[in-house]
């Protein structure tokens, strides 16, 4: 559900004020049958549009589920195109048919999220004669067939979610333009974090002189989960810690790695100080009451809006040395070890552990950092323009 302080009394900054000469109507078209940060994202476009009032977000989903009703529930528009499946052609002609007759009745702008929409609507797209974008939120390497399907459409722009994706995007779309464009996440003022702290915590039974280690994460195994475990065991501190790992699997694959993390966590000998909180939907409340933001991960993290929001929250983030997080966290703010180090990962939590004055200082400086990459109102305003410079040709073709 949205706060309604989020648009009713936000404004965008004076020097954001200013109005194109034609507003924009964008359609986010996306799968919707999965939860994370793409889907966060989303909800986040559809919840602080007020924003950006000259750019009027709608989105196109495949799948009803968690995204579509959290998009319902901000009163945007959602269209249901039906359910896809790549290998049932019928399904991809009719949902193709369905986008055709929006693209038709309505005026937008298009924006694929993932291969995967690019490939299934991105010639249908194309014929209507509508601005076409590509945001790329993982890397690419153009050897997956999913890739390859994606990569017949050329969109006029390929937007990243992170240096390190944009470095990825030559091998899918060569010489087209690839602006990178973090987040706009979602940072509100918390005057309840104190309230939040005492219930997360009373929740859990943890006293106020036990360190609390949160992670929050998708139970996908590049996310770290084993690495964490590991690092857990191998503590020396005196100091008394408990760490929340919260999220739960969405699919088969996230059912087996979720069964190996509660495994290892008992074989290791830390599942007494391990607890599961499974998927919620408090996750800020979670934060306020943790001191710790750990989520060593194993692969590559394209962006990683959670650290954005561990940052927001206060909280010292600690990961592994790669990918977008190289790009979110620095000394100001967090410690970064190299991947795969669960001896170093230990003493950086030890470090922390056993410091309330360094978990204090590297916590302060967490929200000017967030607020710095990701401002919501900063972000959007560049996503409308990015949208405008290639909208203007192609509605001046259809006018004419």
């Amino acid at each position: 559900m949205s706060d309604a302080r989020n648009c009713a009394d936000a404004r965008p900054p004076d020097h954001l004020s200013g109005v194109n000469p034609r507003p924009v109507r964008v359609l986010h078209l996306h799968s919707g049958n999965l939860y994370g940060g793409v889907e966060t994202l989303l909800v986040t476009l559809a919840r602080w549009r007020c924003l950006c009032p000259d750019m009027e977000p709608h989105f196109a989903l495949c799948y009803e589920g968690q995204l579509s009703r959290e998009l319902a529930a901000e009163s945007v528009p959602v269209h249901i195109l039906g359910r896809v499946r790549i290998s049932r052609p019928w399904t991809v002609l009719r949902a193709r048919r369905r986008l055709r007759e929006l693209l038709q009745s309505e005026r937008f702008d298009v924006i694929c999220h993932m291969p995967w929409p690019l490939a299934v609507f991105g010639s249908s797209t194309r014929l209507s004669g509508r601005g076409l974008i590509f945001w790329a939120h993982n890397c690419h390497t153009g050897r997956s067939w999913l890739e390859r399907m994606a990569r017949r459409t050329v969109p006029d722009l390929a937007i990243s979610n992170s240096q390190f994706v944009a470095a990825s995007l030559s091998s899918l779309f060569p010489g087209v333009r690839s602006p990178t464009m973090y987040y706009p996440v979602a940072l509100t003022d918390t005057p309840d974090a104190a309230a939040w702290r005492a219930s997360a915590r009373r929740e859990q039974e943890v006293g106020d002189d036990v360190t609390v280690i949160v992670q929050v994460s998708r139970f996908e195994a590049w996310k770290g989960h084993l690495l964490h475990l590991r690092a857990l065991s191998q503590l020396r501190t005196t100091n008394r810690w408990v760490c929340w790992i919260v999220g739960g699997p969405q699919n088969a694959e996230d059912e087996r790695h979720f069964l190996e993390v509660q495994q290892t966590a008992n074989a290791l000998g830390v599942s007494e100080c391990v607890r599961f909180l499974g998927q919620r939907s408090d996750v800020n409340r979670l934060l306020a009451g943790a001191d710790i933001f750990c989520q060593p991960n194993q692969g590559p993290e394209p962006f990683g809006i959670v650290f954005v929001e561990a940052l927001w929250a206060g909280l010292p983030v600690v990961s592994t040395a790669m990918g977008g997080a190289l790009e979110i966290i620095d000394e100001s703010c967090g410690l970064l070890v190299e991947p795969n180090d669960a001896a170093r990962l230990a003493r950086s939590l030890q470090q922390l552990i056993d410091s309330p004055e360094l978990r204090r200082r590297l916590g302060q400086a967490g929200p000017r950092r967030a607020k710095q990459l990701c401002d919501p109102a900063l972000q959007m305003a560049l996503l409308r323009d990015l949208v405008h410079d290639i909208a203007a040709p192609h509605h001046n073709r259809i006018s004419a």
